[in-house]
């Protein structure tokens, strides 16, 4: 079985910055990336950021510039700072641990909310 426990997140105004965390437990195979998502009502479930094995790093355009992740493989654990929020950021963010070689198994956190209002 494998967690995934989300923290951080809430409420920050317009142009400050807050961070989440996302720590992975269980029986863990090999981790092929972990990051993060977003989703409002209505619309999909959208990629904010990825890091994956070695490192490598993917941003969703809108966010390119004011977020960046991080990873403690030790841990198992993701992090991601958001700088310079703005009202769109406003979301529950989801972290998200993909594991596996041949068969590839997503795992989901339950999300944290995100707030940008002033």
């Amino acid at each position: 079985q494998v967690q995934l426990v989300e923290s951080g997140g809430g409420l920050v105004q317009p142009g400050g910055s807050l961070s989440v965390s996302c720590a992975a437990s269980g029986s863990i195979s090999t981790i092929n990336s972990m990051g993060w998502y977003r989703q409002v009502p209505g619309k999909q479930r959208e990629s904010v950021a990825v890091i994956r094995s070695g490192g490598i790093t993917n941003y969703a355009d809108s966010v390119k510039g004011r977020f960046t992740i991080s990873r403690d493989n030790a841990k198992n654990t993701v992090f991601l700072q958001m700088n310079s929020l703005k009202p769109e950021d406003t979301a529950v963010y989801y972290c998200n641990l993909e594991v596996g070689r041949t068969i590839l198994v997503n795992y989901w956190g339950k999300g944290t909310p995100v707030t940008v209002s002033s």
